[in-house]
């Protein structure tokens, strides 16, 4: 009877000690994980304010501090909403596909209010430090200066815009900069500037400007390199 007892308090303290293993190994993966996007984010935060002429370190310090909490700020309002939609598409049937639909349609609408109001409080916080052209810098950093780059093709496919022609695009290219900025992954960054120069190359298409003259122009004043290697 005690042997039997004895073989089973071993093999109790082997799976106690197995679960406690697995559940420490299962801990150290997501420190492991939370230490890199930690990593990462400060990375991203330090490239941006390396762009920014920043003399005082101290100065520069919070302003990487800023940036480097609203990538994580964002991470966590994503990361809700699509546990949200995860959990509701994951349900079947007719009857439930209703609900389904309503609970994904309010996390987005949940997700959409808390980044209206952490983008506000960013640039707030951004203002409070960085003169308005900074704050752009900023911005493009965070998008990958999709703004500028874009800007400069249009400018190089139709180099007849009027001044007028010219503000929009650069109008719509920053609205959606303030869309791109909040989004949770860089597919999401370029689909907000893939909607908007949809919504460019259709005004200037109803303006006249010719598509395939617009692509001549981009290629000439983009000429492909001559190979200078010698044969």
């Amino acid at each position: 009877m005690n042997q039997v007892l004895a073989t089973c308090a071993m093999i109790l303290d082997v799976i106690a000690t197995s679960s406690f293993t697995s559940l420490a190994e299962a801990t150290n993966v997501v420190n492991d994980s939370e230490a890199a996007y930690t990593q990462e984010i400060n990375r991203r935060a330090e490239n941006i304010v390396a762009t920014l002429g920043i003399a005082d370190s101290a100065k520069g310090a919070q302003v990487r501090a800023i940036i480097a909490r609203q990538y994580r700020d964002l991470r966590e309002i994503h990361d809700a909403r699509d546990v949200k939609i995860k959990s509701a598409k994951g349900r079947v049937g007719p009857t439930i596909k209703v609900a389904a639909d309503a609970e994904i349609k309010a996390g987005k609408d949940t997700a959409d209010s808390r980044l209206q109001q952490l983008h506000s409080e960013y640039l707030f916080r951004l203002s409070g430090e960085l003169s308005p052209e900074q704050v752009d810098q900023v911005k493009d950093g965070m998008t990958y200066g999709v703004v500028p780059l874009t800007y400069g093709v249009y400018l190089k496919m139709h180099p007849d815009l009027t001044q007028e022609q010219k503000q929009k695009i650069k109008d719509w290219l920053a609205e959606a900069r303030e869309l791109a900025m909040d989004a949770g992954s860089s597919q999401e960054k370029h689909a907000w500037f893939g909607k908007y120069k949809g919504r460019i190359n259709n005004y200037l298409s109803a303006a006249g400007y010719d598509a395939k003259a617009a692509e001549r122009n981009l290629k000439h004043a983009n000429p492909p390199l001559k190979d200078t290697k010698p044969r």
